[in-house]
């Protein structure tokens, strides 16, 4: 039979503790006893206890109960999921039962019964079991609901390219195999991610997305893996990570690519353990989550050139999909644009009903180097500056008589290529730091630092 259960037992009678952990050790997984409750902040920071017996008097000589009330106040501080049971005597019944006011969950007198003594700890294992299911599940509703009130696009497509990727994801959606999907920058990665999970068995659960571009190396493994209270200087509470609140869900880590090497080891531990270790704990956790993992770089060539593991890879990529760009999605263009034209209208209250042939024809003539991120932007644009019925060429401010420069048809330096990259990507993004920096896969900060360099 497997135990289950830390038991933390203070008391200042040494016999006391001595009797309890001879009994209870061969019934619960743990149990620490310690005769100084100075002590009790210092156990927290090395263990997660399940339950706390706490004597009420610790004083020769004392009676009143103030010591015990003093430090259930403080283990519910440093703790406030875990249950404290109460040692008392007799006559301090009363006591007791205010100290369940002030917190505590039960008492058991001295002298006690041992089959009443085991009942109640493990009432009180199961009560703390609940509660972190509770917890559990409040941060995983918290996270579906800013995740819902996000709000994202159709996924949409008529051409044999998607066509091709539609039925690899009917194919892979119901089996639990992690799936990596490769495309530029604003091909609609993180939407093939959310139709997996929509299709798969896990759709009734959390789909969690994270940003892995955006993770710096100090928040990594608290982001992802989860921190217990104290573990840092603002971990003010236990916070699960990622994988944790995505238990039994789809985990979609997207821009995988721009992981250091460190990062990428904690990542491949996790994933060939099941498991991780929140920081500042002891004891790992298991995860059951289903991998989706996106970026636009090109891993294999990464793997060559040792900035990327291989045998991560391995473990990301059972499935490939390759997403094709909006530029040899012929048939998909003017379906995607229609799609946010009626969107946007109706978002920004407007009378639109279509696009002029002019404005269709320029949409289908320009190269769309953003992909359907540029479009969606583009058609908002449209929208909101629009005056008539309908959108005119105008009012797309596409320029597609003026091609974006070519930056083989002129001589010129690294830095003037550079300036053209970021000019045309601000252009593209209407000065969007966020997008320009995704786009041209460097930092935020790197993009200030070009930014204030060139005079842009």
């Amino acid at each position: 039979m497997q135990k289950n259960g830390r038991i933390l037992i203070v008391d200042d009678n040494k016999s006391v503790l001595s009797s309890l952990r001879l009994y209870l050790k061969h019934k619960f997984e743990k149990v620490t006893t310690c005769s100084n409750p100075n002590q009790i902040p210092a156990l927290f920071a090395q263990e997660d206890f399940d339950v706390v017996l706490l004597d009420m008097n610790f004083t020769a000589g004392t009676n009143s109960g103030n010591e015990g009330l003093f430090w259930l106040k403080e283990i519910l501080n440093l703790s406030p999921q875990v249950p404290v049971i109460l040692i008392t005597a007799y006559g301090d019944v009363q006591l007791a039962v205010n100290a369940m006011k002030e917190g505590a969950t039960d008492f058991v007198l001295k002298p006690w019964d041992n089959k009443k003594l085991l009942v109640t700890l493990q009432n009180a294992i199961t009560l703390r079991q609940t509660r972190k299911e509770v917890k559990d599940l409040k941060q995983q509703q918290e996270q579906l609901q800013k995740d819902l009130n996000q709000g994202f696009d159709a996924f949409l497509g008529n051409s044999p390219a998607m066509g091709k990727v539609f039925q690899t994801i009917q194919k892979v959606a119901q089996t639990d195999a992690n799936v990596l999907i490769l495309g530029e920058n604003g091909t609609g990665k993180e939407l093939v991610a959310r139709e997996i999970h929509r299709l798969s068995l896990r759709s009734k659960r959390i789909f969690m997305g994270v940003d892995m571009g955006a993770l710096s190396e100090s928040l990594f493994e608290s982001e992802l893996f989860g921190h217990c209270k104290g573990a840092f200087t603002d971990a003010k509470e236990d916070r699960q990570g990622r994988f944790q609140t995505a238990s039994r869900g789809t985990l979609f880590l997207d821009e995988i690519g721009n992981l250091s090497a460190a990062m990428q080891a904690k990542l491949l531990s996790a994933l060939q353990n099941r498991e991780v270790t929140p920081l500042g704990a002891n004891k790992p956790e298991a995860i059951d989550v289903r991998l989706v993992c996106a970026t636009n770089k090109k891993l294999v060539e990464m793997v060559r050139a040792g900035d990327f593991r291989e045998d991560l890879l391995y473990r990301i990529n059972t499935i490939q999909i390759q997403l094709p760009p909006l530029r040899d999605r012929e048939q998909d263009v003017l379906l995607l644009a229609r799609y946010f034209l009626g969107l946007f209208s109706e978002r920004y209250g407007k009378l639109l009903q279509k696009l002029s042939r002019d404005a269709e024809a320029q949409i289908l003539k320009y190269a769309w180097p953003g992909n359907v991120r540029e479009l969606k932007h583009c058609m908002e644009r449209a929208v909101i500056l629009s005056d008539g019925r309908e959108i005119e060429a105008g009012d797309l401010f596409l320029n597609s008589t003026e091609p974006a420069v070519d930056l083989g048809s002129q001589p010129m330096s690294l830095e003037e290529a550079e300036q053209v990259l970021i000019r045309n990507a601000m252009k593209r993004h209407q000065g969007n730091i966020s997008s320009v920096a995704k786009e041209l896969n460097i930092g935020r900060q790197t993009l200030y630092r070009k930014l204030e360099k060139y005079s842009i």
